[in-house]
């Protein structure tokens, strides 16, 4: 394998005191256990490969290139059979479109293999996306709701003038039964009845002739909207078949030399679209294929922040695309001292040595790192995009050996998932039946996918109780809100509770701290949500193919230059009240702290919390009304 000679200068503004604390023990472990064995195999992700990785990000930086999405992107240190160390790089998806580009790693092979059929079913998806746009934006909707309207003000102006006139009759029977008797007064009445009886028939007539008109036309749209139904569907089915065979093609490779298709390692009929294309996966199985050993690894978010993706945050391999690969992409790899240390239960014998060059001759800023032993300096990376084949290797400097790292505690995890109550909860209200909580910011409502996010509130609950065996969460809060949470202590409350918020019987109210003011002191906000499959939990206003989406608000008072809000959701979409306050057709200010949607001013939180919660007891049939005072 020929490497181009493109040396990094990743670390030319580390001082000389840097140097001494870049190998200190791992940040993170990429780890999963060997199929044939089940020994537990690691990989870390340490200070050095952080600091690389932050001088990826600087490339990333310089170059607008990289700003026009938002993804993951990778490094991974290796060592070569010549005993150099190199750093191979890679980027999760496509890169503006590209599968292959020049200095990164390739994708995993395999998709050329579907090329074709890829190509097919993406047409024929785009086709029915164009078929559903156009069948919800068929013109009889419009024409519908208008005479829909029209015969709804038609028929409200009817009634009023019959209220008026029955009124009006009803004042005359007892006008007339005091003034006239027998016949006169039989002959009287009758009129009064058949004046009655001619005001029915004139509404009958006036909701037939509304039926009439609109009948076509909802027959029209009840047919298209089957038709979207049975589009939608079949999206998903070429979608699933299209994925499964690029699964079935996508082949990996470990450092046994063994190679498996995705879908031999996936649980069956549950492969996430897009396993196999991040950045972990492509580098391993790179690696593996060119006989280059692994020693740390870094992935971190590069572009516009998505979901919880905040852009230069380091993260952990994703639970349900990269994780159940780890095992098997690990497989056959030597396990550094560091790894063997630790699942031994040793500790020490080991120092951390530096891995940079000790000379303060390094120019900073130049993209330029002189090489030992007679190289020339050479750019950090290549400046096109050219698609191409390219390794996406880069050599570090000769005679930067890689040294084993030991962690600087015994303090670690044994994988249970068990976690010590290190924190009691609040509890606002507790019974047989249920518990509220006061949640606090930055923590989660139930445990997340990764070891390192099982704290939550299920959690502690479930160590803390007795009696935890059906504790189950009603409802949730994001982890950045804090407020009243709900949790049921067996399945009859739960059920009860989560019909109450079905059905909208909960009343919540929530208090915020906007990062600007608005103009309007209350109102509604009625824009309906959409999570993209793509980019959950990400939401964003969609007319299309949003859900109904409404919330009430209410500025309690200005603070200088932010706005502390009332909202009162009358629906509960994921992330409603912060994609409500941030929107230009909402109140265009994003909430305090909220970096997701916007927020760029300096906050310790996100400044939303959960205040209040009224419902019926399921059990006692008598109104809560839960209160949590605002922190903020």
């Amino acid at each position: 394998m020929s490497l181009e000679p493109l040396f990094l200068d990743f670390t030319d503004c580390f001082t000389e005191c840097d140097r001494e604390s870049i190998d200190s023990h791992p940040n993170y472990w990429y780890e999963g256990r060997c199929p044939q064995s089940g020994e537990l195999l690691r990989l870390p992700r340490t200070r050095m490969s952080e600091d690389l990785a932050r001088g990826l990000m600087q490339y990333l930086a310089a170059d607008d290139f990289y700003d026009r999405e938002g993804k993951m992107y990778g490094i991974l240190l290796v060592e070569m059979p010549s005993g150099e160390q190199g750093i191979l790089k890679a980027f999760s998806g496509l890169l503006n479109g590209c599968s292959i580009v020049e200095g990164w790693v390739p994708p995993i092979p395999g998709r050329d293999r579907v090329a074709f059929e890829e190509a097919r079913t993406l047409t024929q998806l785009e086709a029915m996306k164009q078929e559903l746009i156009a069948l919800n934006q068929l013109p009889q909707r419009q024409e519908y709701e208008a005479l829909f309207r029209e015969f709804e003000l038609q028929v409200q102006v009817l009634s009023d003038r019959h209220r008026n006139c029955k009124q009006q009759r009803d004042e005359k029977r007892q006008l007339l039964c005091q003034t006239l008797a027998a016949e006169t007064l039989e002959i009287a009445l009758e009129q009064l009845n058949k004046e009655s009886r001619l005001e029915k028939s004139e509404r009958r007539q006036l909701k037939r002739q509304r039926d009439e008109t609109l009948q076509p036309l909802k027959q029209l749209i009840e047919a298209a909207d089957r038709r979207m139904r049975a589009l939608k569907q079949r999206r998903k089915e070429l979608s699933r078949e299209l994925q499964t065979q690029m699964h079935a093609a996508y082949t990996l490779m470990n450092f046994l030399g063994k190679s498996r298709s995705i879908s031999s390692l996936m649980p069956t009929n549950s492969i996430p679209t897009g396993t196999g294309d991040c950045c972990a996966p492509k580098l391993l199985h790179y690696a593996a294929v060119h006989n280059l050993k692994p020693l740390a690894m870094a992935e971190f978010w590069w572009g516009p922040p998505s979901e919880d993706k905040i852009q230069g945050e380091f993260y952990g391999a994703c639970g349900d695309r990269c994780q159940p690969l780890m095992g098997f992409l690990l497989s056959g790899l030597a396990q550094n001292p560091i790894v063997s240390n630790i699942n031994e239960g040793l500790t020490g014998g080991l120092e951390a040595q530096p891995l940079l060059p000790t000379s303060n001759n390094i120019s900073c800023g130049t993209g330029i790192l002189p090489v030992a032993g007679g190289l020339e300096a050479q750019p950090l990376l290549p400046t096109n995009h050219h698609i191409s084949c390219g390794t996406g290797i880069l050599p570090v400097a000769s005679g930067l050996e890689a040294q084993p790292l030991l962690p600087t505690s015994n303090n670690i995890s044994c994988g249970t998932g068990i976690l010590p109550v290190t924190q009691m909860l609040p509890i606002i209200y507790e019974d047989k039946w249920l518990i509220a909580v006061n949640k606090p910011s930055g923590l989660l409502s139930v445990p997340g996918r990764y070891l390192e996010n099982q704290d939550s509130v299920f959690s502690r609950l479930r160590n803390l109780l007795l009696d935890s065996l059906n504790l189950t969460v009603v409802h949730r809060l994001d982890w950045e809100t804090s407020g009243i949470l709900l949790l049921a202590r067996d399945k009859e409350t739960s059920s009860q509770l989560r019909q109450q918020f079905a059905q909208k019987q909960v009343h919540k109210v929530y208090e915020a701290v906007l990062s600007g003011t608005v103009k309007i002191d209350a109102g509604t906000i009625d824009l309906p949500l959409w999570g993209d499959p793509e980019n959950r939990p990400y939401q964003q206003v969609n007319w299309e193919c949003g859900k109904p989406s409404v919330t009430r608000f209410q500025v309690m008072t200005r603070e200088g230059n932010c706005d502390r809000v009332e909202f009162l959701p009358l629906t509960g979409r994921t992330h409603q009240l912060r994609v409500h306050a941030a929107d230009v057709r909402g109140l265009g200010i994003p909430i305090l702290g909220d970096r997701l949607y916007g927020c760029r001013d300096a906050a310790k939180r996100l400044h939303l919390h959960a205040r209040e919660l009224s419902f019926e007891h399921p059990q006692l049939g008598e109104k809560l009304h839960l209160q949590a005072e605002t922190p903020f």
